[in-house]
């Protein structure tokens, strides 16, 4: 099983990274949340100098943030530091759409993004459309070598509904999903092997990651521990954000893998409602949103909460909960790192070990 890392973007994220691939890690998923983080091209670009042999993926690119060409380009200039060694992870937005007040993006308009990056990429003329307009468009001299588009990029979809694993399926791409528990990855994956074998795929060739966050634990710490709610507490927290999303900004419900009714949700919703702007609560209810508990929604994120969203548990449990998403069909385990927390790869590292 594949062992990956998964960060809010820093400027200076390369320096993770070139620690995970000592401590043999496989993958470094980089977030593409322009209003949270740092840009996550110019971070990669940093990583790709400054390793040689780990994954480095977008995770995830969202579409309506960056126009085509400009993404397949970034994407090529990578492959020129990292050949072959870079994975364009792609989804219709939560966090990067969200955090701006926006909904998902429609599934088809992802669809033709995707072909016209993959086909600047191919090297083919592609349709365009900016300002109204179309034009065709294609990358006009590659041979200079500035970039690389000869070197494969691997395709990777973040799928959460039907929709999009259809469409992961048909385009034969690699799977992304955020895991909150070994019940709920397993669900996930079930789904997913059976649209791929609908597509016609072999379930070998399916590439499934599962993305989580978490605290090992020490013996006898309790799950809501100073360390634990740095660590896994904004994966709880972002549970509360899309309840007042829901309910205060009428987006539409997303997959959660738990009930919408818990106590906590209702008691963050009452806090969110006094939220200012009020022409624009999701400025306040996104910040910190998968890097830290506010202070405000402390109070929230409940032990229970922690308990149900995370991979928060002593290290012999927590393998044997990585263990179980590998035998339901998981192919790779990433685990997030939480700005001022980076330290907990070691711990991650230990975990990793076991499946070496």
């Amino acid at each position: 099983m594949d062992f990956g890392i998964a960060l809010p973007t820093a400027a200076d994220s390369w320096k993770v990274v070139q620690r995970a691939e000592e401590l043999g890690f496989t993958h470094a998923w980089f977030y593409d949340t322009q209003m949270l983080s740092a840009d996550c091209f110019v971070a990669m670009g940093a990583a790709a100098v400054n390793t040689r042999r780990i994954r480095l993926g977008t995770g995830v690119l969202v579409p309506s943030n960056r126009i085509a060409p400009v993404a397949a380009n970034a994407l090529a200039t990578l492959n020129k530091l990292a050949p072959g060694r870079i994975d364009f992870g792609i989804g219709t937005g939560f966090t990067a759409r969200r955090a701006m007040g926006f909904g998902a993006m429609k599934v088809k308009d992802m669809e033709a993004y995707i072909a016209q990056v993959h086909g600047l990429l191919r090297g083919d003329i592609v349709d365009f459309e900016m300002e109204g307009q179309k034009r065709k468009i294609r990358f006009l001299n590659p041979e200079l070598g500035l970039i690389d588009t000869r070197d494969p990029i691997a395709l990777h979809l973040s799928a959460y509904g039907p929709r999009t694993r259809a469409l992961a399926a048909r385009l034969k791409a690699g799977w992304i999903d955020f895991v909150s528990s070994v019940e709920h990855g397993a669900r996930e994956v079930e789904a997913m092997r059976a649209v791929w074998q609908k597509a016609g795929h072999a379930l070998g060739d399916l590439q499934a990651t599962a993305f989580a966050l978490g605290c090992v634990l020490q013996e006898g710490e309790p799950v809501d521990s100073e360390r634990a709610m740095a660590q896994a507490g904004p994966r709880a927290a972002v549970m509360l954000h899309r309840a007042a999303d829901e309910v205060l900004s009428g987006l539409r419900p997303g997959t959660t893998g738990m009930p919408n009714t818990r106590p906590e949700l209702d008691g963050y919703v009452a806090l969110a409602r006094t939220f200012e702007p009020k022409d624009a609560p999701y400025l306040e209810n996104h910040r910190g949103h998968l890097m830290f508990v506010k202070p405000a929604e402390k109070q929230f994120v409940t032990a229970d909460l922690i308990r149900s969203t995370s991979f928060t548990a002593t290290a012999p449990e927590i393998k044997q909960r990585v263990d179980g998403l590998r035998s339901a069909g998981f192919t790779q385990f990433t685990i997030q790192l939480v700005p001022g927390q980076e330290h907990a790869l070691a711990d991650w590292a230990r975990i990793r070990k076991a499946f070496a």
